[in-house]
C-alpha cells in the first residue's frame, strides 16, 4: 500500500505555503536576514510546535514567517516545498498564500507573489510540476482590509487564480467578506474558503459560504455532516472538500476518519491534503498513509481522492483529463 500511495499521480489542494517553512530553512533565512531566534536548535523549535487548537497554532505560524524578508526568501520558500512535493509524485498544487501577514510586517506585496511564483515557473521547467497561487485573505482583520489587498492584487491577476479565507474563524464569519468575495468573482477569481474543524458555528458558517458567498469549494468542511441540507447542496454543487487529516488530529480528537469515511461512501468530492506539513511533520503522502492505515481503505478508495482533486482543480478540462488519465494508468498498472 506505501508503494500505491508512493507511485499515485496527486493533486494537493489545501496547502499554506508559509506552513511548509521547515525548521532548517527557518535558521538559513533568519542568519541570511540578521534575525536571531529564541531556539539554539532545530531540534529545540520542533519542540515547541504542540499544538491543541487553532489559536496555538497560529501563534506560532505567524511568528515563524518573521524570517521571509526579500524576493529570494519566498523563492526558497516554495522551492523546497515543490521539491518535496515532487518527490512524493504530486503532479499540481494549488497554494494558499497570505499576503496580509508580510505586507502587515513591510514587505511589499510585489516581492511575495514575485517570489513565489518565480519558484512555480522554475519548479515547472526542472521538476515537472505545477502550480498556481491562492491568495488568501485572514478573516480577524478587518473587511475593508481584505477589500484593499485584493484590488492591490488585479495587478498581478495572471498569477494568481482564486481567493481564500483563513486564519482565526472565531467572531469572523464568511458574510464578514461578502462584498469582497462578490469583487473577486467579479474580477474572475475562483473563490474557496476554511470552514475549520469544531469551531464556534461551523454549521452556520459553511451554510454562509455555500448559499451567501456562492464558493466553489470549501476548505475543511467535515461539519458539513451535521446538516443534511449542506450535505445535499454540497452534493448538488458539485463542491470539494479539501480536508487534513494529519492537520485535525492536532486540534481535535483523531483525523476525523469517520467522516472522510462517510464522505466516501456518500460521493462528496473529498480531496486529503497536508495544509501546514512543516508544523504538523506530514506531507500529503504521510496525510494518504495515515487516512488509509485509520480507515483500512483499498487502493480503489485511496485513488478515489485523488480523481477527486483533479476534478475539481482550477484548471482546464484538457489538462486535467490529462492527469486523471495518469491516476487511471497507475491504478491499472497496481491492479
Amino acid at each position: 500500500m506505501r508503494d500505491f500511495i508512493g507511485g499515485l499521480p496527486k493533486c494537493e489542494l489545501h496547502l499554506h505555503i508559509e506552513g511548509t517553512l521547515e525548521p532548517e530553512l527557518k535558521f538559513a533565512l533568519a542568519e541570511r536576514n540578521g534575525i536571531e531566534l529564541p531556539y539554539a536548535s532545530v531540534e529545540e523549535m520542533r519542540a515547541t510546535y504542540r499544538f491543541d487548537s487553532l489559536a496555538s497554532f497560529l501563534t506560532v505560524y505567524y511568528d515563524g514567517m518573521r524570517v521571509l524578508l526579500h524576493e529570494p526568501d519566498f523563492y526558497d520558500l516554495a522551492m523546497a516545498y515543490l521539491r518535496k512535493a515532487a518527490s512524493q509524485n504530486v503532479r499540481y498544487v494549488e497554494m494558499f498564500f497570505d499576503p496580509q501577514a508580510h505586507t502587515g510586517r513591510g514587505v511589499p506585496f510585489d516581492v511575495v507573489v514575485r517570489g513565489l511564483t518565480r519558484a512555480i515557473g522554475d519548479a515547472r521547467r526542472e521538476l515537472g510540476i505545477r502550480a498556481q497561487l491562492i491568495m488568501c485573505f485572514l478573516r480577524d482583520f478587518q473587511a475593508e482590509y481584505a477589500m484593499a489587498t485584493l484590488v492591490q492584487s488585479l495587478a498581478y491577476r495572471e498569477w494568481i487564480v482564486g481567493i481564500g479565507l483563513d486564519s482565526d474563524e472565531r467572531g469572523n464569519p464568511p458574510a464578514k467578506f461578502a462584498a469582497v468575495y462578490a469583487r473577486a468573482r467579479a474580477e474572475g477569481y475562483r473563490l474557496t474558503m476554511h470552514c475549520d474543524v469544531d469551531q464556534e458555528n461551523s454549521v452556520e458558517h459553511i451554510r454562509q459560504a455555500i448559499e451567501d458567498i456562492g464558493v466553489d469549494r470549501i476548505d475543511h468542511g467535515s461539519n458539513a455532516l451535521e446538516d443534511p441540507k449542506l450535505v445535499a447542496a454540497i452534493k448538488e454543487r458539485g463542491l470539494g472538500l479539501t480536508v487534513c487529516p494529519v492537520s485535525n488530529s492536532f486540534v481535535v480528537d483523531g483525523i476525523k476518519g469517520a467522516e472522510i469515511r462517510r464522505m466516501l461512501d456518500e460521493g462528496i468530492l473529498v480531496t486529503i491534503n497536508s495544509d501546514d506539513p512543516a508544523y504538523m511533520d506530514a506531507y500529503v503522502q504521510e496525510n494518504l498513509e495515515r487516512t488509509q492505515a485509520d480507515l483500512g481503505l483499498t487502493e480503489a478508495e485511496v485513488a478515489r481522492f485523488e480523481y477527486n482533486a483533479f476534478a475539481i482543480a482550477w484548471l482546464p478540462e484538457d489538462v486535467k483529463d490529462a492527469y486523471i488519465a495518469e491516476v487511471d494508468a497507475w491504478v491499472a498498472a497496481a491492479g
